[in-house]
């Protein structure tokens, strides 16, 4: 059954200065974003009009004051000034008394009034009036649909955390200083105050550092695998221009400069920082590389002090991560440098530690020294713990909660960002098979939003306090595009802005789905391109789909959202026929399905081939027999069929699992020194039943009954969505596959499981 569908249910008139206009679905009811401590709602509204303006006396008032202005102006048009009386007037005063970025806000018929003991309460608080005018206030060109009215309220607001804290990764995937700034506005409108910079790792050193030329010449930039040169790194007056601009809008940076691990990039520029001293070049796979920096080479030390000298005055916060996770500690164990280190410092294993992880344990102690004369303080992941914790260092607790109920306990300051809780933005948020490639693992919107970040055990013992924050985190293996790293980021930043700032009996998450309604419009504003949720098939996602007699195609998302379609072969629209029930063919179709917001935004258009076939016959030669196949490989580099296609000096084997092609060779986790190969492999699958089979493979391509079903050129192999249906009769069918021993999106197919899935679908 199909009936229109329209975005735009409600709508209600008021009178304003130009008219009654119509107040959109997402513009009704109260949509700040976090949501305050306090909140009571009044009788009346506020109308921005031309004639609104600015009363601020003090300096850093009317600062903020002219920030707002110039950021008014674009989607209103409006110039408002800094102006006496209290008349249509938007007041910002500094008084004593309130703890730092808590504000008031009352809105009143006729004026609007902050108080705060800081410029970033003020701030703050002006984040939230504009939260109360249409989510359009955010546009960057000027709007003249709306009305600028608010609700009058009346607010008293304070921060749960201090830290507020989002960590976006720079190593693996540059990021241009546009996307930086335009991702600094955005955290600055939901109250996040710190970005925590991940500047170095194995992959790309991104800062400048003059004494040292070789770490951006060089540490910058890497070869990828399909043989285009990848890099770029921020000069020293790019990064005090990003500080700048983050430090108006009440964001601190706090940089971060790997040590000891995670420095490849840093060790293919200077290879004596490394206990081999090999020359190498930048990784260009993920994963942990196991060449680290030699802290039995005073040198290295010396080094790290020249560069913390470089950088430090570049970021005016006080602390400075040092990174501290992930360090292999294999080369320490052999190097006889490291070792009389070990020996002369006193570092011999303990019942709790290893003399290696003591040797690290060791750097962080000399880093912390370093640092402190530069005037900062220290925080690090929780492996830092590992060897005993330095004096003074914060620990960034990741793997869990456990690194930061230990460094809690013993009086340590601690934030909060684990993986295992949702704060890691890099993973999934909804079904493999249908969103794009991440990193693995589950987080969406919910999970986010509903973690408390201060363990009960904590609570309990009295040492809550030193939860100083939280933070999520998105690492950027798979992150090739700016626009790939906003979809990720949002809107699940912006349920950690509410669990950062908002206290636990204020939260609410289906109140919170609401208001992402209107925030999703705001993001519109600044060009973002957030997560919508996409249509899901329950049990597993398919873009083929096959059947014989009928196909009952059912979807759901991963929370709450329309969805339309068209089997026409047209594009679906906001107003196309609404997804209500399971849809039913029976006969070949292209089905078009995506999600649909309230304001009429859609999410990416699932396209799903519906197609009826007749049982594929078994027509295997007698003798036959599943489980046995004809391997034919050559060796060489090959990133795609056509260059497969010209291989010569083939051999041949006959093996008994399909697996045992990605196992040929020998490999390790670096890849360097890999012998790199093709092949192929064909041999017979046996189907125990007449019925649909969903076929699955990573491999370059695969074959059933002389058909290609699956081809994954070009595509990273970690993970693929290119899954088919088939209508398969009882019997042995002809099966060739093709593995491909190459690197695309630094995934080594070599990682892979060369084998193929042959799984029966449920009807």
């Amino acid at each position: 059954m199909k009936r229109l569908f329209f975005v735009i249910a409600t709508t209600m008139l008021f009178a304003g200065c130009s008219g009654p206009k119509e107040v959109k679905v997402y513009n009704q009811g109260i949509n700040i974003i976090p949501t305050p401590v306090e909140l009571t709602e009044q009788e009346g509204s506020f109308t921005l009009k031309k004639s609104t303006h600015f009363v601020a006396h003090d300096e850093q008032a009317q600062k903020v004051a002219k920030f707002f202005a110039e950021k008014l102006k674009a989607s209103t048009g409006y110039e408002l000034q800094l102006a006496e009386g209290a008349d249509n007037a938007i007041s910002l005063a500094l008084t004593d008394g309130m703890e730092p970025e808590a504000y008031t806000l009352d809105v009143t018929p006729t004026a609007v009034s902050i108080q705060a003991s800081t410029a970033s309460g003020l701030f703050y608080g002006m984040q939230s009036f504009l939260q109360l005018l249409p989510a359009e206030v955010e546009s960057a060109t000027m709007v003249n649909s709306v009305d600028w009215t608010a609700p009058c309220v009346s607010v008293k607001d304070a921060p749960r955390f201090h830290w507020r804290g989002f960590m976006a990764d720079a190593g693996r995937h540059f990021q241009s200083v546009e996307s930086v700034k335009k991702q600094i506005d955005v955290l600055a409108s939901f109250k996040i105050n710190t970005m925590h910079w991940h500047l170095t790792e194995d992959q790309g050193w991104r800062i400048e550092v003059k004494k040292y030329p070789r770490l951006t010449e060089v540490g910058a930039y890497r070869t990828e695998g399909d043989g285009t040169r990848y890099g770029g790194f921020y000069t020293q007056e790019q990064i005090k221009d990003i500080v700048a601009y983050a430090a108006e809008r009440f964001i601190t940076i706090v940089p971060e400069i790997e040590v000891p691990g995670h420095e490849m990039a840093a060790i293919a520029a200077y290879p004596n920082l490394a206990c081999q001293g090999d020359t190498l070049s930048p990784r260009i796979v993920w994963a942990i590389e196991d060449w680290v920096m030699c802290p039995g080479k005073e040198d290295m030390f010396d080094m790290l002090e020249d560069i913390f000298a470089e950088i430090a005055p570049l970021f005016p916060g006080e602390y400075f991560h040092i990174g501290g996770d992930e360090c292999p500690k294999t080369h320490w164990k052999e190097c006889p440098q490291c070792q009389a280190r070990i020996r002369k410092e006193g570092l011999a294993a303990t019942k709790e530690h290893t003399a290696e992880e003591r040797l690290q344990s060791y750097v962080i102690g000399r880093v912390e020294k370093m640092l402190d004369k530069l005037g900062k303080k220290i925080i690090g992941w929780d492996e830092i713990l590992e060897g005993g914790l330095s004096e003074g260092a914060a620990v960034m607790s990741w793997r869990g909660e456990q690194g930061g109920i230990t460094a809690a306990s013993m009086q340590h300051d601690v934030v909060i960002t684990s993986s295992r809780n949702g704060l890691y933005l890099d993973y999934y948020q909804g079904d493999p098979k249908v969103e794009p490639l991440a990193i693995g693992g589950f987080s969406d919107l919910k999970k986010v939003y509903d973690y408390d970040p201060v363990p009960a055990v904590l609570t309990e013992g009295g040492c809550d306090k030193f939860v100083k924050g939280v933070q999520c985190n998105i690492w950027a293996e798979y992150i090739y595009t700016d626009e790939y790293r906003e979809y990720l980021m949002y809107p699940r930043l912006l349920a950690l802005s509410e669990i950062a700032w908002s206290p636990l009996d204020r939260k609410d998450y289906a109140d919170f789905e609401r208001r992402i309604n209107n925030a999703y419009v705001r993001l519109d504003g600044h060009g973002i391109n957030y997560h919508i949720p996409l249509p899901e098939q329950p049990g597993g996602s398919c873009d083929h789909i096959a059947f014989t007699d009928s196909a009952r195609l059912e979807f759901t998302t991963s929370r709450p959202i329309a969805m339309v379609y068209t089997t026409d072969g047209s594009e679906p629209t906001a107003t196309s026929a609404a997804y209500s029930e399971p849809l039913t063919f029976k006969q070949n179709t292209t089905l078009k399905i995506a999600s649909v917001l309230p304001s009429g935004k859609m999410s990416t258009i699932r396209t799903i081939a519906v197609e009826k076939q007749d049982l594929a016959p078994a027509t295997a030669p007698e003798g036959a027999k599943a489980g046995e196949y004809t391997m034919k490989y050559a060796y060489g580099y090959y990133l795609n069929m056509d260059e497969f296609a010209k291989a010569t000096d083939f051999e041949e084997k006959t093996i008994t699992s399909l697996k045992d092609m990605s196992r040929m060779n020998p490999y390790n986790k670096s890849m360097r020194g890999e012998k790199y190969f093709g092949a192929t492999a064909e041999g017979y699958v046996e189907i125990a039943e007449d019925g649909i089979y969903r076929i699955s493979s990573t491999n370059e391509e695969v074959w059933i009954d002389g058909k290609k079903v699956i081809d994954n050129r070009g595509l990273p192999k970690k993970g693929v969505h290119t899954d088919t249906q088939l209508a398969l009769a009882k019997g042995l069918h002809s099966l060739k596959t093709t593995f491909l021993s190459h690197i695309i999106g630094g995934w080594p197919s070599a990682w892979c499981n060369s084998d193929i899935t042959v799984s029966a679908v449920a009807r």
